[in-house]
């Protein structure tokens, strides 16, 4: 291998590392958390927001996920060193003060652009990160209590979005803060279904997730009923107060659609459960919350511009999860 080979064997292993740890396939369900809560802020005034404010309530919450992702691995690369040695950073291809560098270029860039949109958004940044660092560091192995901390990220996110309208928070309709609970209960289950698939993992690291601690079909139980209530919260608060277009409940028919597909297949496959099979769990989750995210999309903006967000969101989602996922989760493993 010559040196220009060299070169580019490290610029493209240092490339997909760095993919890898971003998770494309999850970061995009929180800029759409964020630009649901900006478009309905916007719209409970009659207008949308401006292409700038747009991006920015898309764009910074994803690069404070990506900040949290390489905390995340860093702190959790003891345990992936026992199950998942093939991840970028007990793999080395990052290493660990790398990890923390970058993440902490996407933190402060974040922050610097949170600048640009009103003061609520600045004290949600400080409060995201203290939130993201106390699940990496302490409530991601403690049960419910980290799968709830996790879905208060999102939550954050959809109000990220909410004050990037910069209206008094007194003026916020009721039904912009009723809302915060389907992300909240929906994150808190994707979260939850996602421990499903690290049980084994979890269980030899001492984390006490849902999984571990109840076992995998009443980890399943828990999951239907969130998805439940968190769906007959969705689908009542807009019938209810009015503020969105019929297609909105369409696209919510889809996404019942897609849960009940994930339900049967996930109950079918409680006997011969498999880590591959508990990837499939979560892979469902998200397609469906790209769904839900951009139902209330459609309920806003022009059909045809709705469509193209999400056919480009679910190129984006779909496309990340096949490219890089399984390489993410299994590469050098053989279940």
């Amino acid at each position: 291998m010559d040196k220009n080979q060299k070169i580019r064997y490290i610029v493209k292993t240092k490339l997909f590392a760095h993919l890898e740890t971003w998770r494309l396939y999850t970061v995009t369900w929180c800029g759409l958390a964020s630009i649901n809560g900006s478009l309905i802020a916007f719209n409970s005034n009659g207008s949308l927001p401006s292409l700038k404010i747009a991006l920015l309530a898309l764009f910074i919450p994803m690069m404070g996920w990506i900040a949290g992702l390489y905390l995340s691995d860093y702190l959790d690369r003891d345990l992936d060193a026992i199950q998942k040695t093939h991840r970028p950073i007990p793999s080395g291809r990052i290493k660990p003060n790398e990890a923390l560098i970058v993440g902490g270029i996407f933190a402060i860039s974040g922050f610097v652009l949170s600048f640009l949109l009103s003061f609520y958004n600045i004290i949600l940044v400080f409060i995201v990160a203290a939130l993201v660092f106390l699940y990496a560091k302490i409530s991601k192995s403690r049960g419910i209590v980290g799968n709830l901390n996790r879905g208060f990220v999102t939550v954050i996110a959809y109000f990220f979005g909410i004050f990037s309208a910069n209206q008094p928070i007194q003026h916020i309709p009721l039904y912009i803060w009723l809302l915060s609970v389907i992300f909240l209960l929906h994150d808190t289950n994707s979260n939850l279904v996602g421990a499903i698939r690290d049980i084994e993992g979890d269980k030899a690291g001492g984390y006490l997730t849902i999984p571990v601690k109840y076992g995998i079909k009443k980890s399943v139980f828990i999951s239907l009923f969130l998805t439940i209530t968190w769906f007959s919260i969705a689908v009542f608060i807009p019938y209810y107060y009015g503020f969105l277009k019929d297609v909105f409940y369409y696209i919510m028919f889809l996404d019942f659609l897609i849960l009940l597909f994930f339900y049967i297949f996930l109950f079918r496959s409680l006997k011969d459960y498999s880590r591959k099979k508990g990837l499939k769990f979560h892979e469902f989750f998200v397609i469906e919350r790209t769904t839900l995210a951009c139902a209330f999309i459609f309920g806003i903006l022009n059909f045809y511009l709705a469509l193209i967000i999400y056919l480009v969101v679910i190129l984006i989602t779909g496309g990340s999860q096949y490219l890089l996922r399984k390489r993410y989760e299994f590469q050098g493993q053989s279940k």
